[in-house]
């Protein structure tokens, strides 16, 4: 029997007066964190929320966050965090398909989540409002943690849905656990840790490698709910940041505004003794310039919300490949193979495929999904790679994003590496639009530096330069920004090109 709150359990009777949440100056130790999440789990049991039940959370990285998650999850229920931007149909879709008994949300939240769980016929409760607080001071808290099995599910995370409807991915307590322990433990985290909060709990990144790990270990994580670089720059000083997490676009934004500041703000032996990246691939000439301003190792990992969700790492003790996302954690087997399911040579390209106790139990209803995603039991990643003699394994692209000019595989990954090295590029994105002689023509999307001055010919023939033939985009344009995922990833999929 198990629970993945036994950890917060756990930690706050070791180390009860260790920081756990910290917002700036509002701070929370583990022995509050663990109290008021029995009260939420008391207070649960007493609406008739039973064990396996579903529970919608709306909320941003906050410490009533942490209070709602590990309530939910003491009950026994099932928690179901949702990005606290989305609209009303959108709630109302994943917490309809779900089933979800109620949902608990934050006073922005309130008009969308609450039209949402009217037309469901379930209730909206805003945790943040001082009624809610009152009624928690009201319940008798629920101390024990209830068992559940390591196959029972604890957390449902309903996928971006880059195609079609989003689906949920059955996240049990064995994945997440298992995963937990594993990413502090090749982080070396421990109570004297303090981790940088800026990864939304909401995603599966941001609450396995940042909350979860940072309770697992007595760690204190501190929060920015909404990611702004000059401000994450502060709190790396401020609070003596020793384990930095982000997506890249985040150390891309860190590195801006260390430049705008003309420092990075940190003195000799204050900054992280580790940063961590992982959600898309990390531009090795982005990495190379952070290592060399920040002065510590940037370390880049790969994984999915379906694995719960980190596959592979990079070593910290030992080689390290830039450009690499090393190589399978403890437990966790990994298969590069062909459409007809066949592993692929030292080199080649194939589809990643994997199995360990961090892959999912399947997708919320859906058997059809179920079938595609783990045809041979492995379970298809959709992206796709190759694996060096060393056995390190190196992102190529997402199987979907692959540009097919002319017959010729052109992976946008490898041009986006390209474009980072003009001193001039802040972020590139290379996509695929129809062409009526090749099939597709190679297009990149590109926002400058500030202060940066060069045209769209001159990086179109930077590129030129240095990639074969059929590879280098024919369009290319300047924009102000990309859009952005609520994780600080570039959505290709809503990119849109001028006439």
């Amino acid at each position: 029997m198990t629970n993945l709150a036994l950890n917060l359990a756990a930690t706050a009777a070791a180390n009860p007066g260790r920081t756990a949440i910290q917002l700036d100056g509002l701070a929370l130790d583990y022995r509050s964190l663990d109290e008021r999440s029995a009260r939420v789990a008391g207070w649960l049991a007493a609406r008739g929320v039973e064990p396996g039940d579903r529970v919608a959370i709306l909320l941003p990285n906050i410490p009533h966050f942490a209070v709602a998650y590990y309530g939910v999850l003491r009950a026994g229920a099932v928690a179901v965090p949702m990005n606290p931007l989305l609209k009303s149909a959108e709630i109302r879709y994943s917490a309809g398909d779900c089933g979800a008994r109620l949902i608990l949300a934050w006073g922005p939240a309130q008009a969308e989540a609450g039209a949402a769980a009217a037309e469901l016929g379930i209730d909206c409760v805003d945790v943040t409002a001082e009624e809610f607080g009152a009624a928690l001071a009201a319940t008798e808290p629920r101390t024990e943690v209830v068992d559940r099995d390591t196959d029972d599910l604890a957390v449902l995370l309903y996928t971006s849905g880059t195609t079609g409807r989003s689906k949920g991915a059955r996240l049990t307590h064995g994945n997440l656990g298992s995963n937990t322990a594993t990413v502090a433990r090749v982080l070396d985290m421990s109570a004297s840790d303090t981790v940088f909060g800026g990864l939304p709990f909401f995603h599966v990144f941001g609450q396995t490698c940042g909350l979860n790990a940072a309770v697992l270990t007595g760690a204190r994580i501190t929060l920015l709910p909404r990611f702004d670089a000059a401000k994450a720059l502060e709190i790396l000083s401020r609070d003596g940041v020793t384990v930095m997490e982000g997506v890249p676009t985040m150390f891309i934004g860190l590195l801006a505004a260390a430049d705008a500041a003309g420092s990075t703000g940190l003195t000799g032996g204050s900054g992280p003794r580790l940063s961590v990246t992982g959600g898309s691939a990390m531009p090795v000439e982005v990495l190379h310039r952070f290592e060399s301003a920040f002065g510590c190792p940037l370390v880049e990992g790969y994984g999915l919300s379906e694995t719960a969700p980190v596959v592979t790492f990079g070593s910290l003790d030992g080689p390290r490949k830039p450009g690499s996302i090393g190589t399978p954690i403890a437990g966790v087997r990994v298969r590069l193979i062909d459409d007809e399911g066949k592993e692929v040579a030292e080199g080649e390209v194939g589809e990643i495929a994997v199995q360990g106790p961090n892959v999912m139990s399947g997708y919320w209803n859906r058997p059809e999904a179920d079938a595609a995603a783990f045809a041979d039991g492995w379970f298809r990643t959709g992206d796709l790679a190759r694996r060096d003699e060393d056995g390190f394994y190196f992102i190529v692209d997402r199987k979907k994003d692959l540009v097919i000019r002319g017959g010729y595989n052109v992976y946008p990954r490898e041009i986006e590496e390209v474009f980072y090295e003009h001193p001039a590029v802040a972020e590139a994105a290379v996509v695929g639009v129809p062409h009526e002689v090749h099939g597709e023509e190679v297009a990149a999307v590109v926002t400058l530096k500030p202060g940066a001055e060069v045209t769209a010919d001159e990086l179109r023939a930077f590129v030129k330069a240095r990639v074969a033939p059929y590879k280098y985009p024919r369009i290319v344009q300047l924009v102000p920004g990309l859009p952005k995922g609520p994780t600080g990833k570039i959505l290709k999929r809503e990119i849109t090109l001028d006439d």
